[in-house]
């Protein structure tokens, strides 16, 4: 008697499983995954695209052969390498593409071991259409508080504070790996691909309560590379503001300290600043460039802030975050931590 399918489950319902396993590629998967799911490939890249030649200009019945065989040695290794340690009650969800052959063929072997295996209906597919429909739907349910102020008043450390005191954060800027200006790229951390980076913004999303505020720093349209999802963004705009008050020569140190790495890279730092010529012209970003040449740091900051970063904020924040013009503004001390759990505790009330 031949033996039933592994049972499918939709998008939606993903909790309830100890592990999810991608068994995509490993080019499909750093494109983009489901949070927390494990790489664990029965085709690699080369071997894919192997098979499916094979499949159109020999036979099928040759590719599947070679397949079967490749994607049985695959499974073995992965069973040895990531699951060997797993109990008998072990639940995975595997997926793949579309939710065939690959991951029917995985959920397979898992559950001749005994473990209690489930496929993804749909695969990937159909996970990725619903991350699309649910960020169209979830923003509408929830409520944002956004964080004001201009460049350098603290805006991540302050959320950082709001999370620490208990209250409900969205870090776009964290997900996105980039602090949203011409020098935001972090070093070392290359931006996620879009469609990573809603993956993740969703988890986060649909893990907070509707009836809490979500605090969120006001971002444009684009965070670096990254577009920021229409219905998110609207919400966004739509919404209540909290304004930061912070000292010029807190911002400056807060910005020394965030912006250490161009202290040392003077060459990544100018070819950034290049990025501004257009807007500024050459004799200002000249001007610019040989504060940093000669160290002085504390001038360049401030130069940067008062002829660069705080006009643009001035524009883009009052055309298009309406409720700015009401909001509370809220001072920040000082740049040391003591100083953004005050205006945290503040903000939240007793």
């Amino acid at each position: 008697m031949e033996r039933a399918a592994a049972p499918a489950v939709k998008p939606g319902d993903l909790s309830g499983f100890d592990s999810i396993v991608d068994a995509r590629t490993p080019s499909e998967y750093a494109e983009d995954h489901i949070p927390g799911a494990v790489s664990a490939p029965v085709l690699g890249d080369a071997e894919r695209a192997e098979v499916g030649t094979m499949y159109k200009q020999v036979s099928p019945f040759e590719a599947k052969k070679v397949g079967a065989s490749l994607v049985s040695r695959n499974v073995s290794h992965h069973i040895e390498r990531l699951f060997r340690d797993k109990d008998r009650a072990w639940r995975p969800l595997v997926y793949c593409w579309r939710g065939g052959k690959r991951s029917g063929a995985m959920a397979h072997i898992l559950r001749e071991v005994g473990w209690d295996a489930h496929t993804l209906e749909g695969g990937y597919k159909a996970y990725r259409r619903w991350v699309v429909q649910q960020l169209e739907q979830i923003p509408e349910q929830l409520r944002f508080e956004i964080v004001h102020g201009p460049t350098g008043s603290g805006k991540s450390r302050f959320l950082a504070a709001l999370r620490a005191a208990g209250a409900q954060v969205l870090d776009l800027e964290a997900l996105a790996a980039h602090r949203g200006s011409v020098l935001g790229g972090l070093p070392g951390r290359p931006q996620p691909s879009q469609k990573m980076f809603e993956s993740t913004l969703l988890k986060e999303l649909i893990s907070f309560q509707s009836e809490k505020p979500v605090f969120v720093e006001a971002e444009s349209k684009k965070i670096g590379e990254l577009q920021v999802p229409g219905a998110l963004m609207q919400r966004m705009r739509a919404s209540p503001c909290v304004a930061l008050d912070t000292p010029l020569e807190t911002r400056v140190e807060l910005l020394l300290e965030e912006y250490r790495h161009f202290l040392g890279d003077r060459a990544a730092l100018e070819a950034q600043l290049d990025c501004l010529v257009a807007l500024h012209g050459k004799e200002k970003i000249g001007a610019w460039k040989e504060l940093a040449r000669g160290g002085e740091w504390r001038g360049f900051v401030a130069r940067l802030l008062a002829e660069h970063y705080d006009p643009a904020y001035r524009r883009s924040s009052s055309r298009n975050f309406p409720g700015l013009a009401t909001a509370r503004p809220l001072r920040i001390a000082g740049a040391d931590e003591a100083a953004f759990r005050q205006a945290a505790r503040r903000q939240l009330g007793p």
